[in-house]
């Protein structure tokens, strides 16, 4: 039986948290690949429960700067997470896909990255209670 994704904003932002969580048990274990990957999935359900309490239609779409760019339109302010949101984004291609040699990626980088946008998280949180 095909399973269909939920539409509901809750359900989203649970899995959000979870993920968000993951992201620390990873730089834990030096792993910036995967905190990297578990950011970018993070933001990406954050934003998703944001704007599926809007009235959006959910569509499988990955890229964060799409998704804040479509949030942008409810919230102004929004736009000033869109180039943490371009850079975090890129974290999903380097754990998800193999690709040649190293991707660089450092715990510094993904622990700034997220910093970046957690007021972004916090604001999302408190509009969803």
């Amino acid at each position: 039986m095909p399973h269909e994704e939920s539409r509901y904003p809750r359900d989203w932002l649970r899995i959000a948290e979870k993920d968000w969580r993951r992201i620390g048990h990873a730089l834990d274990d030096d792993d910036a690949d995967e905190a990297g990957f578990w950011l970018q999935q993070a933001v990406e359900k954050f934003l998703k429960a944001y704007l599926l309490s809007r009235g959006w239609s959910l569509r499988k779409v990955h890229d964060l700067e799409v998704l804040i760019n479509e949030a942008t339109e409810h919230v102004p302010e929004f736009m000033r997470y869109a180039k943490a949101c371009r850079k975090i984004s890129g974290y999903y291609i380097a754990e998800r896909y193999p690709l040649i040699g190293s991707t660089g990626l450092t715990a510094q980088e993904v622990s700034h990255s997220r910093d970046e946008v957690l007021s972004l998280v916090d604001l999302i949180r408190r509009e969803l209670g």
